[in-house]
């Protein structure tokens, strides 16, 4: 599949990696930096997600989706990142991933817009959960470019990442993704919270982000899921 992701906003909270740990599939470890693992929560855009040979179909192939994720390992100690939750507000393209993916996609009622400063306003409530008026609301700005990343800093391991897992029938499988490295920009941040941290059974750290980045997207070729 060929997929454009747009303006990503990263936001990573250190969390115990023993933690973290208990909630990974047989066969999958949890990855750190410097001693320390990290959960990761993902707003962002897809546009012209598009089959190989197969045009893009219009009020189908864009959505907004938000994923809550770590960074992992497997027993060849090939690194990727596990999903938790990828919330989206495309009915088709969640019962797609769901099947043909093994990926934990859920419905949302999902809106943007753009403050009057400029900023981007995101808002997502899941289907069934938040029917009671709750919703995960993120706020943010692109600020000042940033160097690409080199082999070793902290941006690289959190963001850099063109392998994904994902588990089914007692079954552990991997895919690939390819883009260019991202790049990558400062975000100016004024609203956020964890609420998708606790839907996922992480109790909320009470702090803000550890880690923020921002990128204006990139262009992506998905490949299928193999076995790992």
């Amino acid at each position: 599949m060929y997929q454009r992701w747009r303006d990503l906003l990263f936001l990573h909270w250190e969390y115990p990696a023993a933690a973290i740990q208990e909630t990974l599939p047989d066969g999958l470890f949890v990855d750190t930096f410097g001693g320390k693992a990290y959960l990761g929560i993902v707003p962002f855009f897809m546009e012209n997600i598009r089959p190989r040979f197969l045009p893009a179909v219009p009020g189908l192939s864009s959505f907004m989706e938000v994923n809550v994720r770590t960074y992992v390992y497997d027993r060849a100690g090939v690194p990727g990142v596990w999903f938790y939750s990828l919330d989206a507000n495309q009915r088709l393209a969640v019962a797609i991933a769901r099947r043909f993916f093994h990926l934990p996609y859920e419905q949302a009622e999902m809106q943007s817009q753009r403050t009057a400063t400029g900023a981007l306003r995101y808002q997502s409530a899941r289907a069934g959960v938040d029917a009671h008026g709750g919703c995960s609301v993120f706020v943010y700005a692109a600020g000042a470019e940033m160097p690409p990343p080199a082999p070793e800093p902290l941006d690289f391991f959190l963001i850099e990442r063109y392998r994904l897992y994902a588990a089914s029938g007692g079954r552990l499988r991997r895919g690939a993704v390819y883009h260019r490295p991202y790049s990558l920009c400062r975000a100016d941040v004024t609203v956020w919270d964890e609420r998708l941290l606790a839907l996922n059974g992480f109790p909320p750290t009470g702090r803000p982000p550890d880690h923020i980045a921002m990128s204006h997207g990139v262009d992506v070729t998905v490949f299928p899921l193999q076995g790992a």
